[in-house]
């Protein structure tokens, strides 16, 4: 078994499998790498989907990554469903933490892992997708000397991810799905000195890792700010990116977002805690009404004036509930424009 001198890591949303399909096909089988893939799926999806969409068109042999299995080169290595995909030194590692901006497995959790263990000798893939996840991933893959590819978000067929990698950071390379064979067996032809990853992702790499909960280590890379966390109602820790990249935010257990993500998040919590409110303001006054008629049938008339006067107050409430339920529902996330 021959370990590999590169390790490519590749992230889509929506859209990706045909990408990833198009994408495998090009990788040639002398190439001196092991390919990781994270690719967001649902929890029930079945652990082998992508593996048998995928080998019918590659000559490298696909599997589920599976915990502590050795790497090897040529291989293909794919995220199971609700488990984020660490890669270490020369073998796998499976993390149940909390999820990373939305996802697990995440693609920025693969990526950071991946800069932390080989640094210059990774290459980062980000293909067609939804939203941001892969963008912070692929700043640690850039700051830890590795390269940096991005499909170009003319023709993928979900351009946010893509264009949200270009937006942030300068990438090495932004081509056409169709380049990217050619261009990833020259790049695992050189042979760059390995250097060590910078400290602050280094961290966040144990903190997916091993689940670190404790604020030590969060209060090295973040500060505290005046958010709280959607998922765990904790405070949330503000991580500032290099070169004006936008803000972060990280909970000492360890959910992450970035802000778009946030905001997304935010809206989902806010949209099933007015849903509960509407649910007991209607439970209260179908209860009052039933104390109106039931004091109106004992000539209690003076009570059920009041229990009467009580259920339409609510009712008013319970209109206005609606119309901001229903307001709520028409805001959707817009991708930013290049």
């Amino acid at each position: 078994m021959k370990t590999p001198k590169f390790i490519i890591v590749v992230g889509t949303s929506a859209g990706g499998m045909n990408a990833l399909i198009e994408f495998v096909s090009q990788l040639e089988v002398e190439m001196d790498a092991a390919v990781f893939i994270v690719m967001h799926l649902s929890k029930t999806s079945i652990s082998d989907f992508l593996v048998h969409r995928l080998q019918p068109h590659t000559a490298l042999p696909c599997e589920v990554a599976k915990e502590n299995t050795a790497i090897q080169k040529g291989h293909i290595y794919v995220g199971a469903p609700n488990a984020h995909l660490l890669v270490k030194k020369d073998k796998i590692i499976l993390g149940h933490g909390p999820e990373e901006n939305r996802w697990r497995p995440s693609i920025d959790v693969l990526f950071r892992s991946a800069a932390a263990a080989y640094s210059t000798r990774v290459v980062g893939v980000v293909l067609t997708g939804s939203l941001d996840d892969g963008t912070t991933g692929m700043l640690a893959i850039k700051r830890s000397g590795g390269t940096c590819i991005v499909q170009d978000p003319n023709e993928a067929e979900y351009p946010d991810m893509p264009l949200s990698v270009l937006n942030n950071m300068e990438v090495d390379h932004c081509v056409s799905l169709s380049q990217m064979g050619d261009l990833i067996f020259k790049v695992t032809q050189s042979s760059p000195d390995e250097i060590p990853a910078p400290k602050d992702i280094l961290i966040e790499s144990e903190i997916a890792e091993r689940v670190v909960v404790d604020y030590e280590s969060v209060k090295q890379i973040a500060e505290k700010d005046i958010y709280a966390c959607p998922d765990c109602g904790g405070g949330l820790w503000s991580i500032a990116e290099e070169k004006g990249i936008t803000n972060r935010y990280r909970c000492h257990i360890g959910h992450s977002y970035s802000e778009s993500d946030l905001v997304i998040k935010q809206g989902e919590i806010l949209e099933s805690t007015l849903w509960v409110a509407l649910r007991i303001m209607e439970e209260r006054r179908n209860l009052l009404k039933k104390m109106e008629s039931d004091n109106t049938k004992k000539g209690y008339s003076k009570m059920a004036t009041s229990y009467g006067e009580k259920a339409e107050d609510i009712q008013q409430h319970v209109d206005k509930m609606k119309e901001v339920l229903y307001a709520s529902q028409k805001i959707t996330y817009i991708a930013p424009l290049v």
